[in-house]
């Protein structure tokens, strides 16, 4: 199952991320941010009408008092000293405030700021626009991407949209630099200041960008790189002292550490990210080492067939395809698990109940947002409608477990989360197609699924003795292009003593 390294464009990155600080990371919820949207502008578009309307009425009631004025001759204490002259200048003038009074409680504008509240929380905020960079970062730092190449052509999947501009690419660098990813920060303030020097408008300015840039080439070593920047700085601006002071730090330093630098070789910058050393499961997300510990004979083992599940006479005229994963520990794929409708409807109902995906705090005991985990999770139970009922029936008739101490369907979208072990066995089913990206990877195995609609994949997080099995560590890659939704029924091990019995040695 071999994949070809997965690549995206900027603004797909920026789109599988959203709405608010809670779950910005939804691609459902971002569906939902591009209609608000379009909701926001019609309505924008009904009130300036109204302004302008309203601004009409408020000329014609100026016309009524210039009118007035105009009618006062040049001796106005001998005008108004006929009563019946003053008696119908009043009058007209009160007409006149008084019409004016009504046009201006007619103004829009209250009725337009009221709703600005409620409309601003369907909005992304300053940090849901942090969290969309880090996001940006972790894909780029998966799936081994700079900027040059996220921005350019040429890619597989790369979609030609608006690239970020200098100041978006000066968020992301600062983003990164706040998270201590240096390297990231550096190419991202690079990148800001390549655009900037071929004239593009930002509101950033070149000495920030160096000023940022400067310290972050020192810090990874790159001491020529360091004293380059600097005394570009140092061009825009002779009489600063602080750029003066680092200059002659920077030059000391490099003194004294010529020599050393003349034996070492020295990393190009736009090398070092395919140089550096990457874990397996990275490996994996990127299809590099799918299958890499299973062996040719094992492989030409594996199979598929149609089962039903052990004579279950649900499945006797309706057998479910079955294909295997992986052997030990034995991993299976069950296609057309679920129908297009029965997707449609747990989507359904999961909508209102998803939210950010949460992990505790070891030292507070708090549940925290995690950057890593970046779904959107919900929980399911029987009594919301009959096809959770049917879904949960359907995973017992197949697998062979008892459903009674088993977990709720948990929904999510978007899913990125590493569990082992707890429970006895895990059953995943995909709801969508990925695009590109967040397949489920086995680091230990050395197993990449990918997400296949309507599928399931079972596989059992125990060993026969009760012991976690730590092959099954597992952990959803980032969604490169678009939008993935998961339903995970964990089987809990009490009740299933005589349909899994247990054995005294470490077997599957």
């Amino acid at each position: 199952m071999a994949q070809t390294p997965l690549i995206s464009s900027f603004f797909i990155s920026i789109m599988t991320y959203a709405i608010n600080a809670e779950f910005y990371s939804s691609m459902d919820h971002m569906t939902g941010l591009i209609f608000s949207k379009r909701e926001f502008i019609s309505s924008f578009k009904h009130y300036i009408r109204a302004e302008e309307t309203h601004v009409d009425k408020l000329k014609s009631c100026l016309q009524v008092f210039e009118k007035i004025s105009g009618e006062i001759p040049a001796d106005p204490e001998k005008h108004i000293s006929n009563p019946l002259t003053a008696y119908k200048f009043v009058r007209k003038l009160r007409s006149a405030w008084k019409t004016l009074e009504e046009v201006a409680q007619m103004s829009p504008s209250k009725g337009f700021l009221d709703a600005l509240p409620e409309k601003s929380q369907h909005f992304p905020g300053d940090k849901d626009i942090d969290g969309v960079a880090l996001g940006l970062l972790r894909l780029q730092e998966t799936y081994r991407l700079n900027p040059e190449r996220m921005r350019g052509g040429g890619l597989p999947k790369l979609r030609t949209l608006e690239p970020p501009d200098p100041d978006e690419s000066f968020h992301i660098a600062t983003m990164a630099h706040q998270k201590h990813k240096t390297l990231l920060a550096f190419l991202w303030g690079q990148d800001a200041l390549k655009q900037l020097d071929e004239g593009k408008t930002a509101v950033v300015t070149k000495k920030e960008v160096l000023y940022f840039l400067s310290p972050l080439a020192f810090q990874m070593g790159e001491l020529p790189l360091a004293l380059q920047l600097t005394e570009e700085l140092l061009k825009l601006d002779p009489y600063d002292f602080s750029v003066l002071h680092y200059l002659t730090y920077y030059q000391k330093v490099m003194q004294s550490v010529q020599r050393w630098n003349e034996t070492q070789p020295t990393a190009r910058l736009d090398t070092v990210m395919a140089d550096e050393n990457r874990n397996t499961y990275e490996a994996l997300c990127r299809g590099e080492a799918n299958g890499m510990q299973m062996t040719p004979r094992r492989q030409r083992a594996l199979s598929c067939r149609y089962s039903t599940g052990g004579g279950n006479p649900r499945l006797l005229y309706g057998p479910i395809k079955e294909e295997d994963e992986w052997d030990h520990p034995q991993i299976t794929r069950y296609h057309n698990f679920l129908s297009d409708k029965e997707i449609d409807t747990i989507k359904r109902l999961s909508r209102a109940k998803l939210r950010r995906a949460m992990v505790l705090d070891k030292e507070t005991g708090q549940k925290l947002a995690s950057e890593d985990r970046v779904s959107k999770s919900a929980w399911l139970s029987e009594e919301e409608d009959p096809v959770i009922s049917r879904v949960n029936q359907r995973i017992a008739d197949i697998v062979g477990l008892d459903m009674q101490t088993a977990e709720m369907l948990q929904l999510a979208n978007d899913t990125e989360f590493v569990t082992v072990g707890g429970r006895i066995a895990t059953t995943l089913i995909y709801m969508t197609d990925v695009e590109v990206g967040g397949a489920t990877v086995f680091p230990i195995l050395g197993a990449a699924l990918k997400p296949q609609k309507g599928s399931a994949v079972f596989w059992y997080n125990l060993l026969k003795n009760g012991k976690e099995d730590d092959r099954t560590l597992h952990a959803a890659c980032p969604v490169f292009v678009g939008s993935k939704w998961v339903a995970n029924k964990w089987i809990r091990a009490r009740g299933q003593e005589f349909r899994r019995p247990c054995a005294l040695a470490e077997v599957d």
